[in-house]
């Protein structure tokens, strides 16, 4: 691997540690709004968690992320930008060149269809963590306990060996189809209102974008991306939280067609506010991690070999 190479996949693993802790006490809200029951609105659900769980609820789940989302977003953003130089290289003859916008959009979709292998385990043991209204005590609950309620993980490794125990490596990508409908466009609407807001945002002259540029249209295309992603984001955290307690859906199609049939077309809405909201802080938080690091590392780089 190359030094440009390798310059940005540090860089995505310096934003997705950054995007985790920016974004995950919503996310867990959106988790419990989506595949939960009894929360009903977003403020009754804040309320509900924090009530019920404290602060530490709204963090269930989010040490396997920290550990895990850092190597996921490092591969995303080193396969788009890797992406972007191929595509250069080959359509114009040279890697540096500034990227089309249709050199934007396959490096997204590629990016987006690589992520679901690593992420598709990530989320799943996020969703169970989440799903699971009061910490693991040995003492008090058996692990095979169903009622709902019951704690059922001691934690990420437990959960984790816990699926693999009962459901095998299948168990591990359970959702990955609705997580590859969700990322693809996801991704494309994610990357693509990155670059052209960061090139409206950015004055004219300048060379690269500055902090505010970054963060502002790292935010707005965060939350774009939530927008269309959310529909499949609703069907795929119903899949991955199936089976803390029960199994209720038999696949992607399966789950579509039950949550419709059960709650109409505003399902499939469920969690769109939060989120949203949660996109802007965790995705600028993600693109000025990313953006910021990359530049330091250059800079640095060019200081040792004038």
């Amino acid at each position: 691997m190359g030094s440009v190479q390798l310059q940005d996949f540090v860089a995505g693993l310096v934003g997705g540690i950054a995007s985790v802790v920016a974004g995950h006490p919503l996310d867990t809200v959106k988790t419990r709004l989506q595949a939960g029951q009894g929360y009903g609105n977003t403020l009754k659900c804040i309320l509900t968690v924090y009530r019920n769980e404290s602060l530490a609820g709204f963090f269930k789940g989010m040490s396997f992320p920290l550990a895990s989302i850092g190597v996921y977003s490092s591969v995303v953003f080193g396969v788009f930008s890797s992406t972007q130089r191929w595509l250069g290289r080959l359509r114009h003859g040279d890697a540096p060149a500034a990227p089309s916008l249709a050199d934007v959009a396959l490096a997204s979709v590629v990016a987006g269809g690589i992520s679901v292998g690593i992420g598709t385990p990530v989320e799943l043991v996020k969703i169970r963590l989440q799903m699971q209204t009061q910490p693991y005590a040995k003492a008090k609950v058996k692990l095979n306990s169903t009622a709902p309620g019951s704690p059922v993980y001691r934690g990420p490794i437990h959960c984790l060996r816990t699926i693999l125990q009962k459901e095998g490596i299948a168990g591990i990508y359970r959702g990955n189809v609705a997580m590859l409908l969700r990322d693809i466009p996801g991704y494309l609407a994610y990357f693509i209102p990155y670059a052209m807001f960061c090139d409206w945002i950015t004055p004219d002259g300048s060379l690269s974008p500055n902090a505010f540029a970054i963060w502002m249209a790292g935010g707005i295309a965060g939350a774009v991306s939530w927008a269309v992603s959310t529909p499949m984001d609703v069907v795929k955290s119903r899949l991955q939280a199936d089976g803390v307690y029960s199994n209720q859906y038999k696949g992607t199609l399966d789950c579509m067609l039950q949550s419709y049939q059960n709650e109409g077309l505003k399902v499939f809405c469920r969690g769109l506010m939060v989120n949203t909201v949660r996109g802007f802080p965790s995705s600028a938080a993600m693109f000025l991690g990313y953006e910021l690091s990359l530049k330091a590392m250059k800079r640095c780089q060019s200081d040792t070999n004038p």
